[in-house]
C-alpha cells in the first residue's frame, strides 16, 4: 500500500486518535455483541477509548513539521537542543520560565533556567514532538493555553509557564 507523503505524515501525527477510534468500534462491537457477554469490557475499553482520544487530540495539536534545524532530545528529566548554530541542555527540574517566541521564523520554544544561556528551540526542530511529555511535567502549566499560543499567529513573545512569576499577582498573563 503505497501513500503519498503528506498523507503518511497526517496519518502519524494524528496516530493516537485513530488508535482510539479503532479501540471504540472494538468496544461498541462488544457491547453490541450476541448475548452481551463482553459488554462491560467493552465499556471499560470505550473509556479507555475516549481517554486516549483526548490525549491524542492534544498531542496532535502539538506535532507539527518535524524538518526543521537541529534535533531535541528528552532524556531523564533534560532537554537537549543540537542545533547548527546554537543549542544546549536543561534540566526540567532548573526550568524558571517557558516562552513561545513567535516571531521568530519558525517559532521558537525559549527554555530559561538560572545561571545558564536560554535554549532556543525551533518547533519544527526534529523530536520536538518529546517536548509536549516535557512540559507537561512542569508543575501548573495549562496545556491547553500553551496549545492555543502554538496555533495562534501573533508575532510576539508569550510566556507559557513560570515556576515563579516575575509579575504582580494581579498582572494576567497573555
Amino acid at each position: 500500500m503505497f501513500f503519498r507523503p503528506e498523507a503518511k505524515a497526517a496519518l502519524w501525527r494524528w496516530r493516537e486518535v485513530l488508535v482510539a477510534a479503532g479501540l471504540a468500534v472494538l468496544g461498541l462491537w462488544w457491547i453490541m455483541g450476541p448475548g452481551r457477554l463482553l459488554a462491560l469490557p467493552g465499556w471499560a475499553l470505550v473509556l479507555v477509548a475516549v481517554a486516549l482520544a483526548l490525549v491524542g487530540v492534544q498531542r496532535g495539536r502539538f506535532r507539527g513539521a518535524s524538518d526543521g534545524a537541529g534535533a531535541v532530545q528528552v532524556d531523564e528529566g533534560q532537554i537537549a537542543y543540537f542545533g547548527p548554530l546554537t543549542g544546549g541542555v536543561v534540566a526540567l527540574r532548573a526550568l524558571e520560565r517557558l516562552s513561545l517566541d513567535r516571531s521568530a521564523r519558525p517559532a521558537h520554544w525559549r527554555l530559561d533556567a538560572p545561571d545558564q544561556t536560554p535554549v532556543l528551540i525551533p518547533v519544527n526542530a526534529a523530536g520536538s514532538d518529546a517536548l509536549f511529555d516535557a512540559f507537561a511535567t512542569l508543575p501548573g502549566l495549562r496545556t491547553q493555553r500553551m496549545l492555543a499560543e502554538l496555533q495562534g499567529g501573533k508575532a510576539h513573545v508569550v510566556v507559557i509557564w513560570e515556576r515563579k512569576p516575575l509579575r504582580p499577582a494581579h498582572a494576567v498573563l497573555h
